[in-house]
């Protein structure tokens, strides 16, 4: 049976290639983000595409988000699945970083798929299932150099919807924290340096890491096993196990590490 998606930062990246790996299954897709050309363009890759609707908005605005929701939910009556794919990284040192540029990077990484969550909730519990999935990172189970706020806000994440899952745990519905590593888009190109604007650089790390396309059917896989968390990525999710295990001399080579 199909169901009704609705996936945040489908113009790019994770996001864009999920749409592609839903869209295959026949399910109805809500797609989102800032750029509507793009998520124009998304949906022209979709043929027959009349169940992909595109419903732009700034992740960052986080007064509008309720009534977004509450319009998305109107498009096909529903949604079933909710993939928080919508975010921004960061690339500089937490003192050259100004307060203007660590809340934009909160309100879209973490008030975002916050508000947007808490908003899609209550009308999947009163559907009787759902799905809630939130796009993290490796970065939220431990932090680098240059990317103290992006780190928060991943870290702020776990903490949100870990506490949410005990909370709605007899509601039949999911939650699946995606933890990815290097993976291949613009997301290094995209993070904001310490003014606020883009890098404009790829990061050496995304430009050899694992293709959107691949992260996206890992994600599917994962989602279909109703998993609590998963990495996603190459050896560098070993870094997890790593802070876990022998936190002393992960945080030796984090402190040493060679991050862009």
């Amino acid at each position: 049976m199909s169901k009704i998606i609705w996936i945040t930062g489908a113009s790019s990246g994770i996001g864009e290639a999920l749409v592609y790996q839903y869209f295959k299954s026949g399910d109805k897709l809500i797609i989102s983000g800032r750029n509507r050309d793009e998520l124009f363009r998304v949906k022209s890759n979709c043929q027959n595409s009349f169940n992909v609707h595109v419903f732009p908005f700034d992740l960052s605005e986080t007064a509008i988000l309720q009534q977004k929701a509450a319009d998305a939910v109107k498009i096909f009556g529903k949604i079933d699945v909710l993939i928080n794919a919508g975010g921004v990284s960061q690339r500089s040192l937490m003192l050259d970083t100004n307060l203007e540029t660590e809340q934009r990077i909160m309100n879209t990484n973490f008030w975002g798929t916050s508000v947007l969550s808490k908003s899609v909730l209550p009308g999947m519990m009163e559907n009787g299932s759902g799905h809630i999935v939130v796009i993290s990172s490796l970065v939220g189970k431990f932090g680098t150099k240059l990317r103290s706020a992006y780190a928060a806000s991943k870290h702020a994440l776990h903490g949100y919807f870990d506490s949410l899952r005990s909370e709605i745990v007899d509601q039949n519905i999911h939650i699946t924290i995606v933890c990815p590593g290097f993976i291949k888009t613009n997301v290094s190109i995209n993070a904001l340096v310490g003014d606020g604007s883009n890098q404009g650089v790829m990061d050496n790390a995304q430009e050899n890491g694992m293709s959107a396309m691949e992260c996206a059917k890992q994600i599917v896989t994962a989602l279909n096993q109703k998993k609590e968390e998963v990495y996603i990525g190459g050896k560098e999710t070993k870094a997890v196990w790593l802070k876990r295990f022998f936190p002393r001399y992960f945080s030796k080579r984090i402190k040493n590490a060679q991050v862009t």
